[in-house]
C-alpha cells in the first residue's frame, strides 16, 4: 500500500468525511476551497493509500434492539506444544495452526455479538466489545459460545452504564 504525506487540505478533507461520509465531492470541495476535480483526486489518493479504510452507516444500538453493551476481557490457555518448543520452522508453522490465539481469533470472526476484538498486552489476552439485546442474550452468548471455546481459560465482564463519549472520528494531529 502506498504511503502518503498528509497536508493541511488532506486533514481538512478527512475531518469533513469523518463527520459526514455521505457528502458529495462537490460539498467537500466547497468546504476545503478546492475545485471538484482536485478534491476528488485527493480523496481517491487517500482511499488508495488506505488512509480512508471504508464508508459505513453507524447504527444506534438501542434502536435496533441491542440495549446492552459489554466489554469482556478474555484469557486463553497457554500453548506448550513440545514440537513448537523444538524450534524448527516446520514445528513453528504447525504450532501457528494449532495456536489458541489463532483458533480464538478465527472463532471471534463468526460471532455477530462481537463488534470489536483486540489482542492485548497485560494480564488478559483479548478485549471484546459485545452488543447484545439484554442480560439473557448476554448469558446465552457467554454460556453457549464464549465459554465453550476450548482455548478460553478465564473471562472478566464489565457493562457500560452510560455513554459519555462514543466517536469513530480519529484525531487529526
Amino acid at each position: 500500500m502506498p504511503t502518503i504525506v498528509l497536508d493541511a487540505t488532506d486533514r481538512k478533507i478527512l475531518a469533513i468525511l469523518q463527520e459526514d461520509g455521505r457528502l458529495s465531492n462537490q460539498e467537500v470541495a466547497e468546504r476545503v476551497n478546492l475545485s471538484p476535480s482536485p478534491c476528488l483526486r485527493r480523496i481517491k489518493q487517500l482511499e488508495q493509500a488506505g488512509v480512508i479504510r471504508q464508508y459505513v452507516a453507524l447504527l444506534e444500538p438501542d434502536k435496533i434492539g441491542l440495549g446492552l453493551l459489554a466489554y469482556i476481557n478474555v484469557r486463553l490457555e497457554k500453548h506448550s506444544d513440545p514440537l513448537y518448543l523444538s524450534g524448527t520452522k516446520a514445528a513453528a508453522a504447525q504450532h501457528q495452526t494449532m495456536s489458541p490465539r489463532v483458533s480464538f481469533s478465527t472463532a471471534v470472526e463468526r460471532w455477530p455479538e462481537v463488534v470489536a476484538c483486540y489482542a492485548m498486552t497485560g494480564e488478559m489476552d483479548f478485549l471484546l466489545r459485545v452488543h447484545v439485546e439484554d442480560m439473557a442474550h448476554f448469558s446465552r452468548f457467554m454460556m453457549e459460545t464464549l465459554l465453550r471455546h476450548p482455548a478460553v481459560l478465564d473471562v472478566k465482564s464489565s457493562f457500560a452504564l452510560q455513554r459519555v463519549k462514543d466517536t469513530t472520528a480519529l484525531p487529526l494531529l
